[in-house]
């Protein structure tokens, strides 16, 4: 099974064959009782539903990975930016959303280029972060690149950014995923405005 998905992941065809799984997945999840790492499915109903409640156009992905999220989303925000570090993911997603001029994929790390991103916007925006979990690729990140985002997202003063982490809690401290805990803590602290809480799994810092 393993070598055969390895082998779809290198056509065309995989993106939709993943988008297809998310309905099973939402409705395994619920047939486990609704562990604490979410599907794929609630987290795009989470990201739309907080769009829609603070009113954001905008939304900034850091992990564009195969573009699900994008693909769900794309007729839900007038503007999209997202970020992958892994030049053949975003080269995949460059070509499959060329069609839509409101989709930015930019190939980089997040902590670098969410600064840019954020110079170039006249607007509120919503962002979708990663915690750094990425066993996919057999390498995990500490909690710097995480921290060096919400520091520069949550320090514009020009706007109220809303902001979801993914992975932060169902896997707090592991494989250099920050602690859920330190982190809300830490974001209080800096942010005194701020009131962090974790809602299906999913870090809001609204």
């Amino acid at each position: 099974m393993k070598r055969l998905r390895r082998l779809l992941r290198k056509t065309a065809f995989y993106p939709f064959w993943k988008r297809l799984g998310h309905y099973p997945d939402f409705w395994y999840w619920n047939l486990r009782g609704r562990p604490a790492r979410p599907p794929h499915l609630l987290k795009q109903r989470l990201v739309r539903s907080a769009a829609q409640a603070h009113h954001l156009r905008v939304l900034v992905e850091a992990g564009t990975y195969f573009g699900e999220m994008v693909s769900a989303l794309k007729t839900h925000f007038e503007q999209i930016y997202t970020i992958e570090f892994d030049p053949r993911f975003a080269e995949l997603a460059a070509r499959r959303f060329r069609r839509f001029p409101g989709i930015h994929v930019l190939q980089g790390s997040s902590d670098c280029l969410i600064p840019q991103v954020l110079a170039q916007l006249n607007q509120p925006a919503l962002f979708w972060l990663d915690a750094g979990y990425c066993a996919w690729n057999g390498s995990f990140a500490d909690s710097s690149r995480l921290l060096t985002e919400l520091n520069a997202i949550l320090a514009d003063s020009r706007f109220r950014h809303v902001v979801l982490i993914d992975d932060v809690v169902p896997f707090s401290g592991l494989d250099g995923t920050p602690d859920a805990g330190e982190l809300m803590n830490y974001i209080q602290q800096q942010f005194p405005g701020r009131a962090p809480r974790v809602m299906c799994g999913i870090l809001i810092v609204a």
